[in-house]
């Protein structure tokens, strides 16, 4: 997190920025309860893989329409094209890549950089 907190003051943000650690599930309901549905600009998932889809639909509520769900980790070094990996942390990572990519509620765009990002913009 230092390193996080450094760019955020050297961006003038820091003011902004409230950190939040601990179960991302919780704090995604806390959030909702706190500030209310389409009250974000922006979510950001980074997390236990088999929780991808759980902490998406939490995000979609939380997400104001034309607001981004970005989720990083989803090519996993590679691993979601190679069917020889058959682990549960990949076997969920391509089980949220098919959810999301058939899901009608956001306009969806997977970026090939570093281990892969989606871009999910809710309509």
């Amino acid at each position: 997190m230092e390193v996080a907190r450094r760019y955020w003051k050297e961006a003038g943000v820091e003011g902004k920025i409230e950190e939040r650690i601990g179960d991302a599930r919780v704090t995604v309901l806390d959030l909702l309860q706190e500030f209310g549905e389409d009250s974000f600009d922006l979510g950001f998932i980074d997390a236990d893989k088999r929780a991808y889809k759980e902490y998406y639909e939490g995000l979609l509520k939380l997400v104001r329409r034309g607001g981004l769900i970005i989720v990083d980790n989803v090519l996993w070094y590679g691993k979601v094209a190679d069917p020889e990996v058959q682990d549960k942390q990949t076997d969920a990572i391509r089980e949220f890549n098919e959810f999301v990519t058939n899901d009608e509620r956001v306009t969806y765009t997977m970026v090939p950089v570093g281990d892969g990002l989606s871009l999910c913009r809710k309509r």
